[in-house]
């Protein structure tokens, strides 16, 4: 593990963004055996609060949070700490929310269920790696339907009613949509 250390009995800081407690509680502790200082919120605007006041070396953010998108902490945290390495750890992954993520900054982008290893894995990354296996399956029907969902709704700024209508679908019909987990490639 290379993570950064600035004196023997300085632990790197951490800023841990989920809103459930329970995922927060068992990565705080997986991270703190690991050599974190961990500090674990639960929305965006808890985060923006404690980088005021503590500005984190690494940042671990759900991509949905209560308040409002971890894109948007991204894009905050890049433009008041722009050395912060971020991970967005997601259990909605999408090709277009992947794709805004490191755009706009993030380190890493991975899909839940992930263990510690693999996201300190994640921060240490700086450059993409060419021999990662280009899959030669197409995607079903499911998820590309998904795919083009994401993508409609990230044109639309996140506003349901406008890609509903893009969509030509039903408000809650989308919402319905939204709620159910991502379609396995």
């Amino acid at each position: 593990m290379n993570i950064r250390r600035h004196g023997p009995n300085e632990r790197p800081n951490l800023l841990l963004v989920d809103e459930s407690e329970w995922f927060c509680s068992e990565m705080s502790a997986a991270f703190e055996k690991r050599g974190f200082s961990v500090i674990a919120c639960h929305s965006a605007g808890e985060a923006f609060d404690i980088i005021d006041d503590n500005p984190p070396e690494y940042v671990l953010t759900d991509l949905k949070l209560p308040d409002i998108s971890g894109l948007v902490v991204i894009s905050r945290l890049k433009a008041t700490i722009p050395n912060t390495n971020i991970v967005v750890l997601t259990g909605h992954p999408s090709i277009a929310t992947a794709v805004e993520a490191i755009k706009l900054g993030a380190t890493h982008y991975l899909a839940k269920p992930a263990d510690a290893d693999q996201i300190v894995n994640a921060f240490e990354r700086r450059s993409g790696d060419d021999s990662v296996p280009v899959n030669g399956k197409s995607l079903s029907v499911k998820r590309l339907e998904w795919e083009y969902i994401n993508w409609t709704l990230m044109q639309h700024g996140g506003n349901v009613s406008a890609a509903a209508r893009a969509l030509s679908m039903h408000r809650r019909t989308l919402q319905r949509k939204l709620q159910k987990r991502a379609v396995r490639t």
